[in-house]
């Protein structure tokens, strides 16, 4: 097969509603841009359920014909594609960046009224690739596929990927390894980095207009309000103390909480070296270039409320034209942020042990849990799991009857909800997760889809679709790793 498309791409019946109003922005946010072309496409797989929900009939496509779209080789009627501009504090240090693997095919406004972004990642150069090949491995875009759609069956907010196919050329790495593109799905792909980009040009008048397109898009809610820039910046705050909670409460390490991976909309974004934590500990950290474990899984929080001091720098000349009021605005909604995450992780907690009521004395309950599960090396998701069950009191080893003495105390506070065992574990299992994408499994799965199995993928992707079921196909995914394995790496798959 040559460059050409060969096939007859019926792309345009697909239901392809097509809007591309980000690319209606000033020019410097973004460059035009087409992908590459490659060798020869292949479907790898394709999330016929997350395209019904946008509308899209991958069914009117055969397997090639998808291959061609997926990978970028045949551009829809009416999409735009473009890179967009933006930046980051990497690590803690600032680099203006951009979409240097990615592009934004199109905007699509779905069927029930939203509107979302279709984005290739691994599609080649852009003017942002900063001396990268703009490609990406099979292994990653796997990687980012499955925990996704983990994600997502957890109710947590987060991009989704509709599709992977693969290139039919190299990419070289500290190895030769298959190119592959995923096509993900977005609120949008608005960064905190986004602002910072304006920000560091000084740009103040595309500034405003990037804050008024951002609150039209995903905050509309405060469109008409007087102080419309302030509420903006409050609602983003909430939204990010909301969703790091969520994280918290099921184990999640991002892994590179840089601002540039930050997304406005409030949505998990950029699963590189990401992961689940197994055996509980605070400090869990599993990027191979987090040496200093600056995005531990206990300093998710802290992280969050310093990018969004990062934003606020961005947006203080619109809160205010006095410079002392901009400060004292920007510093009530930042200091209050670890109040508005206490508040969500204390009522997922609280339901996570079963309680629906608060108590003065519900904090020093679940921390005293959490030692335990440190002290005794207990797995974090069983435990909470485990814990519903009529042997709940022998899940953690505590020869000095420490555990035992917590896990009365929690009874009677079942107790006082007019509660007994059996009625918390119906709203345990419905918020404790029996299986997560578990990385030994993932590794697992990974490994045999770069042979071309795809068999253990695909049955990993059935059970995290179903993280509460505790069906014989699915519990078998929920074990912890074999104790040779708990060391585990990840790595950015840059």
């Amino acid at each position: 097969m040559d460059n050409e498309p060969q096939a007859d791409v019926k792309v345009g019946e697909m239901g392809w509603k097509f809007d591309n109003s980000y690319a209606r922005l000033p020019d410097l946010l973004f460059a035009k841009v087409k992908p590459v072309k490659f060798r020869l496409p292949q479907i790898v797989i394709a999330n016929h359920e997350l395209a019904a929900t946008l509308g899209l009939d991958l069914s009117r496509l055969s397997e090639q014909e998808q291959a061609l779209l997926f990978a970028g080789q045949v551009i829809p009627v009416g999409a735009e594609p473009i890179a967009q501009a933006y930046a980051g504090h990497q690590y803690g240090g600032f680099t203006m960046l951009g979409d240097g693997r990615a592009i934004l095919l199109a905007e699509h406004c779905t069927p029930d009224g939203n509107r979302v972004d279709v984005q290739f990642k691994g599609s080649g150069e852009t003017p942002f690739s900063r001396r990268g090949d703009g490609r990406a491995a099979l292994g990653p875009m796997l990687r980012e596929y499955i925990i996704s759609e983990a994600m997502a069956a957890l109710d947590i907010p987060t991009t989704r990927s509709l599709a992977v196919v693969t290139t039919g050329e190299p990419v070289y790495r500290e190895s030769v390894l298959q190119g592959a593109v995923l096509t993900r799905i977005a609120a949008s792909h608005i960064r905190v980095g986004t602002f910072q980009y304006l920000a560091a040009r000084q740009d103040r008048v595309n500034l405003q207009k990037l804050a008024d397109y951002t609150i039209a898009r995903h905050y509309p809610e405060v469109q008409d309000k007087a102080d419309k820039y302030y509420e903006f910046f409050k609602a983003v705050v909430n939204r990010q103390a909301s969703l790091i909670a969520r994280w918290q409460l099921v184990g999640f390490v991002h892994g590179v909480m840089n601002t540039d991976n930050m997304a406005i909309s409030g949505e998990t974004i950029d699963y590189g070296p990401c992961a689940f934590m197994d055996t509980y500990h605070p400090d869990t950290v599993f990027s191979s270039i987090d040496e200093y474990g600056r995005y531990a899984y206990s300093n998710q929080p802290a992280i969050a409320q310093w990018n969004l001091a990062r934003f606020a720098e961005t947006l203080l000349h619109l809160l205010s034209e006095n410079e002392e009021t901009q400060m004292e605005l920007a510093k009530k909604t930042l200091y209050e942020f670890a109040n508005i995450y206490e508040r969500y992780w204390l009522k997922g907690m609280r339901r996570k042990l079963g309680l629906e009521t608060e108590e003065e004395g519900d904090r020093e309950l679940i921390n005293t849990f959490l030692e335990h599960l440190q002290d005794s090396n207990a797995d974090f998701t069983l435990s909470f799991r485990n814990l519903a069950k009529a042997d709940g009191m022998s899940l953690v080893s505590s020869p000095d009857g420490s555990f035992q003495n917590w896990y009365r105390r929690w009874l009677e506070r079942l107790g006082r909800e007019s509660k007994g065992l059996e009625q918390a574990a119906l709203l345990m299992n419905q918020v404790n997760p029996m299986v997560i994408p578990r990385n030994h499994k993932v590794e697992e799965a990974l490994e045999a889809a770069q042979k071309n199995d795809l068999s253990l993928f695909q049955a990993l992707l059935v059970a995290v679709r179903e993280p509460f079921s505790e069906s014989e196909g699915i519990a078998a995914f929920s074990h912890p790793p074999p104790s040779n394995q708990c060391r585990y790496k990840t790595y950015c798959g840059t």
